[in-house]
């Protein structure tokens, strides 16, 4: 009976135990409260300033907790920059991003997904020559190849159009190693099974494996739609005009040498923003269901 008795766990030992599980329970969920404001308060103070209507008390509460509060907010700012004509046009701006991201993302998928099929389950001889070569371009910044693919869309008279944004970027040795590893890692018997029905293999990619790719097709619309929405020094040399301009190179008109309108900046800041986030929140699920998928099988 005094065995049984010293072998049960003393009842200080339990508290102390679950003591310590919530003190580092609080512990984790302080430090992930942190760094969450941490990285939320830039937004938050960008939103914020963009309901002031003084561009010099933005920059006069810059630095003080004073960023993060309006007494009277208005939305003067974004009606300011609401036009799709005149001098501040930024919803003509805002259309154009909008156009040049949803079409690089479209014909990205399209073209990168099918360079990966190939990589992965074509007939091609040579396929691990150039899936080394894929791997390669990898380390080749696109700055390096900025000044040819100028030149090169001067030539073919591609200057201030959509497509001069759209066409240098349909196609990314990144992507097509993302579409090649998740197509890779399938079971090659949803190959053979559909090659001895008879189905031709760009029956195979649209029917079978493109459905069976939704992760993948959402890591690479997210990324692909980041790049693409971010692409400043590349528009910023080849267009010339409102017609084709991006909101990236847009905004920056507002930081003159001789003022700087940091109420209308904000305003365009948060009008950039929104799009990315919705396209973010349209596929967070299949894109977090990727890297965990990835992190499991690594």
């Amino acid at each position: 009976m005094s065995d049984l008795a010293l072998s049960r766990p003393a009842p200080l030992a339990i508290a102390r135990g679950s003591n310590g599980k919530r003190s580092l329970r609080i512990v984790q969920s302080l430090c992930i409260l942190v760094i969450a404001l941490v990285m939320i308060s830039p937004l938050f103070m960008l939103l914020i300033a963009s309901l002031k209507d003084d561009r010099f008390r933005i920059l006069a509460d810059m630095g003080s907790f004073r960023a993060f509060w309006v007494s009277d907010p208005t939305l003067s700012n974004y009606k300011e920059i609401a036009h799709f004509s005149g001098e501040l046009a930024y919803g003509r701006y805002l259309f154009n991003s909008l156009v040049i991201l949803v079409a690089t993302v479209v014909s990205g998928l399209v073209v990168n997904s099918m360079a990966g099929f190939v990589l992965a389950w074509g007939s091609l001889r040579g396929k691990a020559v150039l899936l080394a070569l894929v791997v390669a371009l990898f380390v080749i910044p696109q700055e390096s190849i900025i000044m040819p693919l100028v030149v090169m869309m001067s030539r073919a008279g591609l200057t201030d159009t959509f497509a001069v944004q759209i066409l240098p970027w349909v196609a990314s040795p990144l992507y097509v190693f993302l579409f090649y590893q998740f197509f890779a890692q399938l079971p090659k018997e949803l190959y053979e099974a559909a090659e001895m029905d008879g189905a031709s293999v760009f029956r195979i990619y649209r029917s079978i494996y493109m459905p069976l790719s939704l992760p993948a097709l959402a890591t690479v619309s997210i990324l692909m739609g980041i790049e693409s929405w971010n692409q400043y020094l590349w528009p910023t040399l080849v267009t010339q005009t409102d017609y084709a301009r991006p909101i990236a190179v847009a905004i920056a008109t507002f930081f003159g040498q001789d003022s700087i309108y940091w109420d209308r900046a904000m305003a365009a800041s948060v009008l950039m923003m929104i799009p990315v986030l919705i396209l973010y929140l349209a596929f967070q699920r299949w894109f977090v269901s990727s890297f965990v998928g990835s992190a499991v099988k690594g």
